[in-house]
């Protein structure tokens, strides 16, 4: 083989090396936020307005999920869903981009020998293990080795790289901090990760081809460049979305022109240097000194960078419609799942909501003949009826993605659930119906009739609180099974208690068979949403069996 040909293997191997580094680092990242799952879910949803808190929670999300893009993108896709504000975004990114350093400081440490072993015991995990937690862990496994391996074959075969007068040349002009800091933008858009371009240039340190003053300004680089995917995810979003990545695009040009300061006319790349030899945790140092001094130093600054987004991105918010719009999820969200499936649930708790106040509106019509409520409950059942179809798309899109078995579970009954939801929100409907033809009729009932309609609507209102409850703990509650099973069955009982008083009265005169039909109509509708508030209480424990009835066919027959 000739010399050029070995040059090119190496070349070919090198890339292979970068494509097994890539995907070690993506399996890595997706295994562990599999694994942490609603951990991670909970973590996020504990922040608070406290920026530091907030930071402190960049941090720690962006090291299980290993990605400060993806939690940039996250982040914009919260705000645009009114679920973070500007200033707790803020201060979850500036923790990201310390989280971040986490991949480059594994790199740095010399344990690639034992990469093959890691990537064998993962594999066998994912092959062998039954539960889908277990196989998680064995990915995390699996993608750290082949993580280790990739970058190893990487190095190996970049060493040419330092004997070549041609990549010398090019190292000498991105020295330079401008040409330095250009090239780290592009190649960290380009990858797309900020942790994983580091990555290439640890491996290209530890091959002999880089020195800490010819890496550290792309270093610095790469910083902004980490933001271009988070500026895109923003293009049609929200003024405030939009604020956001322009806030991160602030934040990290700051950043860079202090360090890049500091290492063009102070000896900040000289104190690393004396720090340790190692080329390769050298550039690990400068990656971590400067997110994590970027960061100390903006922190405090944030409300400034956030007037500052509101100078460039300028205008007010529309005014926000109750209408038919999806509030809480994202598309940006599906990158995350966990946090999609949080989302969503949130946005099926709003839909139930709409859907006990349109209940509680249809009763208000009918008891007191107010026929302008019934307007309110006809716009709500639009915004109803929209919701059923939106979220059941997201569903869809959510099903297609690697989830913990607990989400999946909740996934598949979320479907039970919002068909539910969107049942009672007719029965609603159907229930301004009948006061609107006792309004139009000038009709009204007995205070038998009245007495008793006042006694179910009490009982259903029971339900429906009780089985919402259950939805929003997801815990299993067997107090609260036994009292909506209770309540169900009382409901029940009463219906064709008061069916049988409704045909006494008849035959005897006291109510006439307009009214009596309207009647039995409005019985059958409040029973028929508690059966449907029944399923959405027991959506969340398909397989359980509670007093003799099997929730598995509660939930699908209505």
């Amino acid at each position: 083989m000739t010399l050029d040909q070995t040059l090119i293997m190496q070349m070919i191997l090198a890339l292979g090396g970068l494509g097994l580094f890539l995907y070690g680092m993506r399996l890595m990242g997706e295994g562990l936020e599999l694994a942490a799952g609603s951990n991670l879910r909970t973590l996020l949803e504990k922040l608070t307005t406290n920026r530091f808190l907030g930071a402190f929670v960049g941090v720690v999300v962006t090291a299980i999920i290993q990605s400060s893009t993806a939690v940039s993108v996250m982040c914009v896709g919260f705000v645009n869903a009114q679920i973070m504000n500007l200033s707790q975004a803020m201060g979850v990114i500036m923790g990201a981009t310390i989280g971040t350093t986490v991949t480059s400081v594994l790199l740095s440490i010399q344990i690639a020998d034992y990469a093959p072993l890691a990537i064998f015991v993962g594999a066998i995990m994912v092959m062998l293990c039954k539960k889908n937690n277990q196989k998680y862990v064995g990915q995390i496994i699996a993608g750290f080795g082949i993580l280790f391996y990739g970058m190893t074959t990487m190095s190996s075969n970049l060493k040419p790289l330092a004997e070549s007068d041609f990549f010398k040349k090019i190292i000498l002009s991105v020295g330079d901090p401008i040409l330095g800091s250009l090239f780290g933008v592009v190649f960290a858009a380009f990858l797309q990760s900020s942790s994983a371009a580091v990555g290439v240039l640890q491996a290209l340190g530890g091959a002999g081809a880089l020195t800490l003053p010819d890496a550290v300004y792309m270093v610095y680089g790469i910083h902004i460049g980490a933001c271009v995917t988070a500026v895109i995810s923003a293009i049609g979003a929200t003024k405030a979305a939009k604020r956001t990545a322009v806030s991160y695009v602030l934040f990290t040009f700051f950043g860079t022109l202090i360090f890049t300061f500091l290492s063009a006319f102070t000896p900040f790349n000289s104190l690393i240097q004396s720090f340790t030899d190692n080329v390769t945790f050298q550039i690990s140092l400068a990656h971590i000194i400067s997110s994590i001094g970027a960061t100390l130093i903006m922190l405090p600054l944030e409300s400034v960078i956030i007037k500052l987004s509101c100078v460039i991105i300028r205008g007010e918010e529309e005014a926000e419609k109750e209408a038919c719009r999806l509030k809480y999820v994202d598309e940006r969200l599906l990158k995350t799942p966990p946090f999609a499936v949080s989302q969503v649930t949130k946005e099926i708790e709003r839909m139930g909501a709409l859907a006990k106040k349109n209940f509680a509106n249809s009763m208000k019509a009918f008891l007191e003949k107010d026929e302008s409520i019934i307007k309110e409950v006809e716009e709500n059942e639009e915004v109803i009826d929209y919701l059923n179809m939106a979220i059941t798309d997201y569903l869809v899109k959510i099903t297609g993605l690697n989830l913990e078995d607990g989400d999946r579970e909740k996934i598949g009954s979320y479907y039970h659930v919002v068909s539910d939801m969107e049942r009672i929100g007719d029965h609603a409907e159907n229930i301004c119906e009948i006061a609107h033809m006792i309004i139009s009729k000038d009709e009204s009932f007995s205070d038998d009739a009245l007495a008793e309609i006042k006694k179910m609507q009490s009982l259903v209102d029971s339900i429906i609180d009780d089985s919402m409850k259950m939805f929003e703990s997801s815990h299993f509650d067997q107090k609260m099974i036994d009292l909506v099973s209770n309540t169900e069955q009382e409901i029940d009982d009463r219906t064709a208690e008061y069916k049988d008083n409704h045909i006494d009265r008849l035959s005897k005169g006291k109510c006439n068979a307009t009214v009596g039909t309207l009647f039995m109509e409005l019985l059958t509708n409040l029973e028929r949403i508690a059966d449907h508030s029944t399923n959405i209480a027991f959506s969340m424990y398909p397989n359980q069996k509670v007093q003799g009835l099997d929730t598995k066919t509660a939930a699908t027959n209505s």
